[in-house]
C-alpha cells in the first residue's frame, strides 16, 4: 500500500471515542484502504466529561478493534499533531458530519499545519447514515432507556447500559 515508496503511510485518528461509534469504525475503515497502518489516539487529559475513564476506552477500543492487523490503539499525552510526529505519522485523520464541525475542525487544521507542515490532515465526510450519530446523543438515549443497537458494536452498548442506566 505503500505506492514502491519502502516507507508505509501511518494515520493518527485522535479522538475521544466516548463512546466508538458506528460512525467512527466506518471512518477507520476507509482509512485503512488509504493507509497501511491506523493508529487510534485517546487523548488522556480530555477537556470534555467523559463516560468512561481512559482505560474503559482503552479496554473497549482494543476489543472492537482487535481483528484490525492494521490499527492499534494507543494513549497519548499533549498536542495532537506532535504525538503525530512523535509516531512517524504522515496525516491526522477528522471526520467531518455537518458545517459546525467543518468551522472547528478547519481552524485546528490550519493550526497544526502551521505547528508541523509534514503531517497532512485528512478530512472524511461522514457516511450518510451516521450523520446526525453523536455519541453525547447515544448517551442521552441509554439514560432514557431507547436501543442504540444500530448505532454501536454490541459491546459498546452493553458497557453504555452498565454505566448510564440508573445512574444519576
Amino acid at each position: 500500500m505503500n505506492g514502491g515508496s519502502g516507507k508505509r503511510r501511518l494515520a493518527l485518528f485522535p479522538a475521544s471515542f466516548d463512546p466508538i461509534t458506528n460512525g467512527h469504525l466506518d471512518l477507520i475503515q476507509r482509512s485503512r484502504a488509504i493507509f497501511d497502518e491506523v493508529v487510534l489516539a485517546l487523548a488522556r487529559n480530555v477537556s470534555k466529561t467523559a463516560a468512561f475513564s481512559t482505560e474503559e476506552r482503552l479496554e473497549i477500543l482494543t476489543e472492537v478493534t482487535k481483528d484490525m492487523d492494521d490499527v492499534s490503539v494507543r494513549v497519548f499525552d499533549g498536542l495532537v499533531v506532535h504525538y503525530a510526529q512523535q509516531i512517524g505519522a504522515t496525516a491526522i485523520i477528522r471526520g467531518l458530519r455537518a458545517i459546525a464541525d467543518f468551522e472547528y475542525e478547519f481552524e485546528m487544521a490550519l493550526m497544526n499545519k502551521h505547528l508541523a507542515p509534514d503531517v497532512e490532515i485528512v478530512f472524511f465526510m461522514t457516511s450518510q447514515e451516521y450523520l446526525y450519530v453523536s455519541s453525547s446523543r447515544l448517551k442521552e438515549l441509554v439514560r432514557f432507556g431507547a436501543s442504540i443497537d444500530e448505532f454501536v458494536p454490541r459491546v459498546v452498548a452493553d458497557a453504555l447500559e452498565r454505566k448510564l442506566r440508573n445512574a444519576p
